[in-house]
């Protein structure tokens, strides 16, 4: 069988560790992996091997995040933890285990990576001294527009 850990691209470290960024990588012990039957296309491979994989990570009890990012990462992946804090993804695009081991734990990378990003703050501006004037123009015309509009008193 071939390893698939070793691909060009992949988010896994020489440790076997999965790289999220340059400054988080969960350690492989974190995931647990679980091979389950899939349905889809196989033909009667499907019905005698268990090629789909679940991942889970458990995301609030992970020591490879500090307490900043836990808590960010625990607000925007709200919708996709268990009650336990746990993320579970599930792969059973590909018809080996291996093939689909590599795309969910891809994917667990591209959403932690991606979820991880954090908004830059605005900056408060000032208004420039056009902008207000020329909103105060245009108040003065829709005033006037309104004032003629009302006609003269009889």
């Amino acid at each position: 069988m071939q390893n698939h850990d070793s691909t060009p691209g992949h988010d896994l470290t020489h440790d076997g560790a999965l790289r999220v960024n340059a400054r988080v990588s969960i350690p492989r012990p974190e995931l647990k992996v679980q091979f389950v039957r899939s349905s889809g296309p196989g033909g009667q491979n499907v019905n005698k091997t268990s090629t789909k994989v679940e991942l889970r990570f458990a995301l609030r009890d992970s020591p490879s995040l500090g307490p900043a990012d836990r808590a960010w990462l625990e607000r925007k992946l709200a919708s996709r933890l268990t009650v336990d804090g746990v993320l579970v993804l599930s792969c059973d695009q590909h018809r080996s285990q291996p093939d689909n081991l590599r795309a969910c734990r891809e994917r667990l990378a591209v959403l932690l990576r991606e979820a991880l990003v954090r908004p830059k703050p605005r900056l408060k501006t000032r208004k420039t001294a056009a902008s207000n004037r020329r909103r105060l123009e245009a108040k003065k015309r829709r005033s006037d527009v309104k004032r003629w509009r009302r006609g003269a008193p009889e």
